[in-house]
């Protein structure tokens, strides 16, 4: 079976948003209005960035949990230019992320460490490895000089 670690982060995130698409995880009413960070000078373009970001989020917990949400703010924001000056760091929205988090907790994929952060669930850790195996195995028959280890 493969792993998380064995495919592209962009592919395992936009298969893992069209997963997520399907489930109860609803984006909240606010999602087509708010700035992603202070970093950010406008709304995210694509209408379904919410589902992008939650399957980012189960991405992250899944390769550095246990995580916080301070943490994830910090990796999901950016620089923003000051005067003349160089770009000093804001971090992300914690609204949008800490309601990531809460939706993917609510669906079981995600617990609580007590005092250390987030960490992914075993039905969580089954679904990003079972989704991650079907990738490996579609890139596999696209490319078959591809070489893969098991």
């Amino acid at each position: 079976m493969a792993k998380v670690y064995d495919v592209p982060a962009d592919v395992l995130i936009q298969r893992l948003a069209q997963a997520l698409k399907g489930e109860d995880i609803p984006a909240p009413s606010w999602t087509p209005f708010v700035k992603t960070g202070a970093h950010a000078t406008k709304p995210p373009q694509d209408r379904e960035w919410w589902y992008t970001r939650c399957a980012s989020v189960m991405r992250k917990i899944y390769l550095y949990g246990p995580i916080g949400i301070n943490e994830l703010r910090k990796d999901y924001g950016g620089g923003r230019p000051s005067g003349y000056g160089a770009a000093h760091h804001k971090d992300a929205s914690g609204a949008i992320i800490r309601g990531a988090v809460q939706g993917l907790e609510r669906l079981g994929y995600v617990t609580k460490a007590e005092k250390k952060g987030r960490i992914i669930s075993s039905t969580g850790m089954q679904k990003l490895d079972r989704l991650a195996t079907e990738i490996l195995k579609e890139m596999v028959s696209e490319n078959p000089q591809l070489k893969v280890y098991t």
